[in-house]
């Protein structure tokens, strides 16, 4: 299955390229992960708990990162073993462009599956794939946007009834 979708995300193109590369951002933006580490040189590895259809399973699996182009694109792929249910395998191309309101981050994905998963027919596994991505991309473009709402003094206490803010993903990718 392949489909292909874009956005506008309010970041500079190196902020979002930055947060392309992160284990960290990955983690909190994969759709049921529960671990990501490594490296862009070295690939990740991934621990993703999925339920597609009737079906549940733990994919293991590993992340590669390749076609860099520095600030404009990049492509990630993917394969993971989820044991009985059967294997999940996909990629993404992403591009990054200027846009008057950021940057415009298009991407094309195929994805592939096989085992019970591809017992479940394309009707069920399409609609996943695409519910996948989309949930991907809007957590990536909501944590990113996040950070570009002013910031508060972080030795201020919080407003009276209200938690203290956790900071975000992307402020610790940058290191504040």
């Amino acid at each position: 299955m392949e489909m292909s979708d874009s956005r506008i995300i309010r970041a500079d193109r190196a902020t979002v390229y930055a947060a392309l590369l992160s284990p960290e951002v990955l983690k909190d933006c994969v759709p049921g992960a529960q671990e990501v580490t490594g490296t862009p040189e070295e690939g990740f590895e991934a621990v993703v708990v999925q339920k597609v259809g009737p079906v549940k399973a733990t994919f293991k699996g590993g992340v590669t990162v390749s076609d860099l182009e520095p600030d404009t694109g990049l492509t990630l792929t993917g394969e993971g073993k989820g044991g009985a249910a059967g294997f999940a395998k996909g990629a993404a191309k992403v591009r990054l462009e200027d846009h008057a309101e950021g940057t415009l981050l298009t991407y094309e994905v195929e994805a592939k599956v096989g085992g019970k998963l591809a017992q479940l027919g394309s009707r069920v596994i399409d609609g996943f794939a695409r519910k996948m991505a989309d949930q991907f991309f809007t957590r990536f473009q909501e944590g990113i946007e996040g950070l570009a709402e002013p910031e508060e003094d972080p030795e201020a206490p919080p407003p009276e009834g209200e938690a203290p803010a956790k900071p975000g993903w992307l402020k610790r990718l940058r290191g504040g």
